[in-house]
């Protein structure tokens, strides 16, 4: 069940990630750090979009098979993105249960970590 559980999770994550917060089901928004948001409006578009296509797990950032984490280069910067879960969107409380949760994509440079 365990790994049901993570596969379901991964599943859900890959959408939510694909479509930036907007898909349909999946409750949650994607935010920029300050630094991300100041960049070139072409260097963000391309850090975006290879947030979106990143499929590069392995042991190292997906330790737990749900997909909630991904490090990679993108426009001359080394790129870090999160999602991280909430009990509703006020974001005032953790879930409890990923599948059923409210998510964030932060997506930020490797230094903001």
């Amino acid at each position: 069940m365990k790994g049901e559980r993570a596969a379901i999770i991964a599943r859900q994550n890959d959408a939510f990630r694909r479509g930036l917060g907007l898909t349909a089901g999946i409750p949650g928004r994607a935010f920029l750090t300050r630094s991300i948001a100041a960049l070139p409006v072409e260097e963000r578009a391309a850090i975006i979009e290879a947030v979106r296509a990143f499929d590069t797990f392995d042991t190292g950032n997906n330790p737990w098979g749900e997909r909630d984490f991904g490090r990679l280069a993108a426009a001359g910067h080394t790129v870090i993105w999160k999602i991280d879960y909430y009990a509703g969107p006020g974001m005032d409380a953790g879930a409890e249960d990923a599948q059923a949760s409210y998510r964030t994509l932060t997506i930020m440079l490797a230094e903001d970590y």
